[in-house]
C-alpha cells in the first residue's frame, strides 16, 4: 500500500477483508468488508482513530510502517467492538507513550473487554476537543447509535467526521472513495437495515445535530470514504426520517404447498389492489435482503404454517430479527394452513413486542385453503389497501 490520504496527512491505515462472509456469528458478508483506521498527523501530536479487526493486526502494522509512523500521542476509541477495539492492546504495547481518548463509557467496556489498565485513558465530554498543533479533533457523543459508548469525530480544519459504524457499508473494495453510488448505496443500505435501523430514532436526533458541522469527507469504519457527503447524508435521512412506502413485506415458509397457495393468492389480490409485495421464502432467503424490504414497508405479512403446534421455525427467527430490528412498520398479520390446530398466531404475537403495529385480522386454514380462505384473503387485501391509502403510504 502506498501512502493513501484523505488530506494532507491524514492517511488510511485499514485493511479490507475480501474474504469473511459472517459478521457476529450472524450477519451475511455477500461482499466482504473492511475495518478502517485512520491516521492524523498534526504539527505537534499524531493520533490515530480506531483500528481493525484483530485478524488483520499484520496489515494495520505494515500500514502504519509505510507511512513512517514513529509515535503516537493518542489512539482515538469511537466505539468499543471488537472489530474496531480489538487492537487497542498491540497498538499501545507498540506505542507505549499513546493515551487511549475515548468516552467514560467506552472506557467501561474496553476495560471489561480488553483489560486495558486505567492509566492508559483520556475520558472526553460531548464537544471537547484535543488538539494536535495545527489541527483539532472534537469529540461527539452519540449514544445508542449502535451502541451505548458511540463516539463521532470531527477534524475540524480539514471538515473530515470519523463516524465510526454510521454511515459505513459492509463493502470490500480497493478504491478508497465511492466512484460506484449505485453498489455501495446497496451496501449501505443493507448495513443500515442489519445494524442500525434498531436506532433509526436516534439517528434522527444527531443527523440534525450534524447540520451545524461543515463536513467535506465522511471517513466510516466499515466501506469506502464519502468524498461527496451529501450522498450518504441524504440516503440516511430518507431512511430514518421518511415515511413508509405502499409495500407489504411477506416472508413465508411452505411445507406441502398450501401456504404457498395462500401468498401467491394475497400478492396477486395486493397487486390488483396498487400494492407492491416483497416476497421472501425463508427457505433460501437471504434474511439481509429481508431487512432492507423492512426498512421501507409499512406492512409485515407472514406465510406460516404450522408445525407441532407452534409456527414453522424459519418463521419464528425472521419474526425474533424483525422484532430485534425495529422497523417502521405500522401493520402485521399472518397467513397459512395447519393440520388438526395449534398457537401459532398467539405464538407469534408474543414475539413481537417490539413492532408497535396494528395486527389485522390473521387467515388461517385447515388443510389446503378453500374458497372461504381466498374471499378471507381478498378482505386481507382490501384491508392492507385501504389501510395504505388512509395513512397515504405512496
Amino acid at each position: 500500500m502506498s501512502k493513501v490520504t484523505l488530506a494532507e496527512g491524514v492517511f488510511y491505515v485499514g485493511a479490507v477483508d475480501w474474504d469473511r462472509r459472517l459478521f457476529d456469528s450472524l450477519i451475511p458478508l455477500p461482499d466482504g468488508t473492511s475495518y478502517n483506521s485512520y491516521l492524523v498527523k498534526g504539527s505537534e501530536k499524531t493520533a490515530l482513530i480506531d483500528t481493525v479487526d484483530p485478524t488483520m493486526t499484520d496489515v494495520l502494522m505494515s500500514h502504519l510502517n509505510q507511512v513512517g509512523v514513529k509515535k503516537i500521542d493518542y489512539v482515538i476509541a469511537n466505539h468499543a467492538e471488537q472489530d474496531h477495539s480489538g487492537n487497542l492492546p498491540n497498538i499501545l504495547e507498540r506505542y507505549p507513550e499513546a493515551k487511549l481518548v475515548c468516552t467514560p463509557r467506552c472506557k467501561d467496556f474496553l476495560v471489561d473487554l480488553l483489560m486495558i489498565p486505567e492509566g492508559k485513558f483520556i475520558t472526553v465530554n460531548d464537544k471537547e476537543t484535543i488538539s494536535l498543533g495545527n489541527r483539532t479533533l472534537e469529540f461527539i457523543h452519540a449514544p445508542w447509535v449502535h451502541w451505548p459508548e458511540t463516539m463521532l469525530t470531527y477534524l475540524r480544519e480539514d471538515k473530515i467526521l470519523f463516524p465510526c459504524d454510521l454511515f459505513g457499508s459492509h463493502l470490500a473494495t480497493n478504491e478508497l472513495f465511492v466512484t460506484d453510488e449505485g453498489r455501495v448505496y446497496e451496501a449501505a443500505k443493507r448495513y443500515f437495515a442489519e445494524i442500525m435501523m434498531p436506532f433509526w430514532s436516534n439517528i434522527q436526533k444527531h443527523l440534525e445535530r450534524l447540520k451545524s458541522y461543515p463536513i467535506d469527507i465522511i471517513a466510516p469504519s466499515h466501506g469506502p470514504v464519502h468524498n461527496k457527503p451529501e450522498f450518504i447524508l441524504k440516503a440516511y435521512r430518507s431512511w430514518v426520517f421518511d415515511e413508509p412506502k405502499n409495500i407489504v413485506v411477506l416472508p413465508y415458509i411452505s411445507m406441502h404447498g398450501s401456504t404457498q397457495k395462500m401468498v401467491r393468492h394475497l400478492v396477486e389480490a395486493l397487486t390488483e389492489r396498487g400494492v407492491t409485495v416483497k416476497q421472501f421464502d425463508l427457505t433460501a432467503t437471504d434474511l439481509g435482503k429481508l431487512a432492507m424490504a423492512l426498512v421501507d414497508a409499512p406492512t409485515v405479512v407472514l406465510g406460516v404454517p404450522t408445525v407441532l403446534a407452534g409456527p414453522h421455525p424459519n418463521v419464528a427467527h425472521a419474526v425474533f430479527l424483525a422484532n430485534a430490528l425495529r422497523p417502521k412498520l405500522r401493520f402485521a398479520s399472518i397467513i397459512g394452513s395447519y393440520g388438526w390446530g395449534g398457537k401459532t398466531v398467539e405464538m407469534l404475537s408474543t414475539m413481537m413486542p417490539n413492532l408497535k403495529v396494528e395486527v389485522l385480522p390473521p387467515v388461517l386454514c385447515k388443510g389446503f385453503p378453500k374458497e372461504a380462505d381466498f374471499k378471507a384473503l381478498d378482505d386481507l387485501a382490501n384491508t392492507i389497501a385501504q389501510k395504505h391509502k388512509e395513512n397515504k403510504f405512496t
